[in-house]
């Protein structure tokens, strides 16, 4: 039987404590901590342009084969590092992705960010702590929570039907990383035009000036290093959970095969997105849209799985929290690194690629356009504090915008928009996620294969 949660202020404020000592100590002692090393890249990269006149792209980590591998325009922003020493870029990064995950979770809550007092946020806080994706994303250093904050912002432009700015977010986007150029194709699938043109625009744009700012390190990345996924890294490293890596674990990858896959992909996303915003709920649209950008890039390493969050929310939303619990727990576990070595046989197919099948199984199952469920109302409360949220992703609320007619093309959302009215009730403190959650026991590389410590051969992010 499950203990019941605490429910005074002293017993939730001893389970928040208690946790978040586990939590401390799991990071602090399991060799999951990787060093900083994308934002070494960063910085070395940017330093060796500014101060030294060399190349963006000449760049390499000292003793490793990696450097910049992200569009110019994702050095023109980076620029401000020339100013800072490498600890003061660190400590500004850490800064940066926890406001970025704050926007997120806020933008995901809605009204319910300040329904759930102190001890819900503390609980999710100490959950987040543990999603693989995440800790990578802080540890390495990575940019792919601010992507997700530029993003979700233009998600709730659209929602509630300010428009005019809409777009702006997702082209500055696919002009710091490509991935999220699949953002422009949900404006076009959506027939939302002009947002579409304003992220084209400013994705253009963007691009203009980092070509004007470097002419030479322009064309080398748009006509060597965009083509060349060895500067990535390799396919089939155990970190890779997209399409691509699925295949090149099986073998040397078909190209045609793979193309294939993501047609296949691509068209059932696109089938699955206009649903969405059919029905007006484009947390689900853009959830879609995260979840197929994973598969289809040729390269997506652990720590980009950030863009899965928003599936759930939409879980949770949804009356699905169970299955949000467990799906998140795994992504918990660095299961995936127990095949780093040998990913040969049906267990290292099914085992090595489970990051994989769970974003493959959002897209094709995740609810799109559904109501949360009926819940009843009027019911007393046994404390004073709010029942808190699931930590496993923020609690949003239903849709309110109206499904917009194909003809017109134009923005049909009420002023609460997606992230608005209504209130999906909490999940049971007993169901969360804690720092017991089991990983196996081994020394989990990352996305790059390295921690405090290099393994053969790893690909940078």
């Amino acid at each position: 039987m499950t203990p019941a949660p605490p429910r005074t202020d002293r017993g939730r404020l001893l389970l928040v404590l208690a946790l978040a000592t586990l939590v401390t100590v799991f990071t602090a002692t399991v060799p999951l901590l990787r060093d900083w090393f994308d934002l070494r890249v960063y910085y070395g990269s940017i330093d060796n342009w500014v101060h030294h006149g060399g190349r963006i792209y000449d760049y390499r980590v000292p003793g490793t084969t990696y450097g910049f591998t992200y569009p110019p325009f994702a050095a023109v922003v980076m620029l401000p590092m020339a100013l800072l020493d490498l600890h003061t870029a660190i400590a500004a990064a850490l800064l940066l992705n926890l406001a970025a995950l704050v926007l997120v979770l806020r933008l995901l809550a809605g009204p319910a960010w300040r329904r759930h007092g102190w001890y819900g946020w503390a609980l999710t806080a100490c959950a987040l702590a543990l999603f693989e994706p995440l800790r990578d994303t802080l540890s390495f250093g990575q940019v792919n929570l601010l992507l997700l904050a530029l993003v979700l912002t233009d998600a709730a432009l659209l929602a509630t039907g300010r428009t005019r700015w809409a777009g702006v977010g997702i082209g500055l986007a696919a002009a710091i990383k490509l991935t999220p150029a699949l953002f422009i194709g949900l404006l076009l699938v959506a027939r939302r035009w002009r947002a579409a043109a304003v992220a084209t625009v400013v994705a253009l744009g963007a691009t203009a000036l980092a070509a004007s700012a470097d002419p030479e390190a322009s064309r080398f990345y748009w006509t060597e290093a965009l083509w060349d996924t060895s500067r990535v890294g390799r396919l089939g490293y155990v970190s890779n959970q997209s399409l691509q890596g699925i295949l090149a674990r099986l073998g040397e990858p078909d190209r045609a095969v793979w193309a294939a896959a993501v047609l296949l992909v691509l068209g059932v996303w696109a089938l699955r997105a206009r649903r969405a915003v059919a029905a007006g709920d484009w947390t689900a649209a853009f959830a879609l849209t995260g979840l197929a950008a994973c598969l289809v890039s040729p390269i997506t390493w652990v720590h980009h799985l950030v863009w899965l969050l928003p599936s759930f929310a939409v879980l949770i939303r949804t009356g699905h929290a169970r299955i949000a619990g467990a799906l998140y727990v795994v992504l918990c576990t660095s299961v995936v690194w127990l095949w780093f070595d040998d990913a040969s046989g049906v267990d290292g197919f099914l085992g090595s690629n489970t990051y994989a099948w769970i974003t493959l199984g959002l897209l094709l199952w995740l609810p799109a356009g559904q109501q949360p469920p009926d819940r009843r109302t009027g019911s007393r409360s046994t404390s004073t504090t709010t029942a808190a949220p699931s930590p496993v992703a923020p609690t949003i609320s239903p849709a309110s915008v109206q499904p917009e007619s194909a003809s017109s093309g134009t923005a049909a959302a009420t002023a609460g928009g997606v992230f608005a009215a209504g209130g999906a009730a909490a999940l049971d403190a007993s169901s969360e996620p804690t720092g017991s959650t089991r990983l196996p026991a081994l020394n989990p590389q990352s996305s790059s294969e390295r921690a405090s410590s290099y393994t053969a051969d790893p690909p940078p992010s």
